[in-house]
């Protein structure tokens, strides 16, 4: 289906190197693009989060080490990007819809943005913090099967009540297909998103009770994990997709 194609910053086109995918994944913040982050080497006296005019001041680096998969010269890379571009230290989800549009000029993308921008704002503040960005960006990245799988299912939960509606479902899949636009034809059907969403309650409701649960969510991902992961390790499209083939 047209869906399973699309591939956003979280995604990992076949054959694309980690390397290439954190990449892809830093463009999904305005200041995360490749251009602003330099090396490592470069000013290290700053990387202690000197910070001088910021309306927000993350943690220490030893406490986000700690916290991530991410190491203390990666998160000051990552670091460096972010301060270098957001001097406020936050960034709110209009900034973060209008640079993900970017990545899909043939198509709508402002609410499956707005729906990710939720995923990352966990604290539900109106703003993603450097907190946030580090935090979310090592389940996706590292974080166990299980660990992106309950990631994915918290983007889908769009009420953040501990389940899956068909309602939310549907929501996320015509997002999904506004998303895509032109490339969705003539694969694009109106009837399309609403079939999508029986295939998935159809494998993820157990107990046919008109909802899924995180619990439904990964026992049917994890039984199908060998077609989810196409390779030695978790591929984050595989686990990111609204469904489990």
């Amino acid at each position: 289906p047209a869906a399973r194609a699309f591939t956003c910053c979280l995604c990992n086109p076949p054959g694309q190197t980690k390397k290439a995918l954190k990449q892809r994944l830093l463009k999904l913040l305005p200041c995360c693009g490749p251009q602003s982050i330099p090396s490592v080497s470069e000013n290290s006296v700053e990387d202690e989060f000197e910070l001088s005019t910021v309306c927000h001041r993350p943690e220490g680096l030893e406490q986000l080490q700690e916290q991530t998969k991410f190491s203390r010269k990666e998160l000051q890379v990552l670091y460096r990007g972010f301060k270098n571009e957001c001097p406020t230290g936050l960034v709110n989800e209009e900034n973060f819809k209008q640079i993900y549009s970017q990545f899909f000029p043939q198509g709508d993308s402002g609410t499956y943005a707005a729906f990710l921008f939720n995923a990352f704002d966990t604290d539900h503040d109106g703003s993603i913090s450097f907190e946030d960005f580090v935090a979310g960006l090592s389940v996706i990245l590292r974080g166990t099967i299980d660990d992106r799988l309950s990631w994915a299912f918290n983007l889908y939960d769009l009420n953040k009540d501990g389940c899956i509606t068909k309602e939310e479902m549907l929501d996320i899949m015509k997002s999904i297909y506004d998303m895509m636009g032109k490339y969705t034809y003539p694969a694009m059907r109106e009837e399309a998103p609403r079939e999508h969403v029986e295939n998935f309650f159809q494998k993820m409701d157990r107990n046919k009770d008109g909802v899924v649960t995180i619990e439904e969510f990964i026992e049917s991902c994890q039984k199908v994990k060998s077609q989810l992961i196409p390779g030695p390790g978790p591929s984050p499209a595989r686990l990111l997709t609204p469904h489990c083939p």
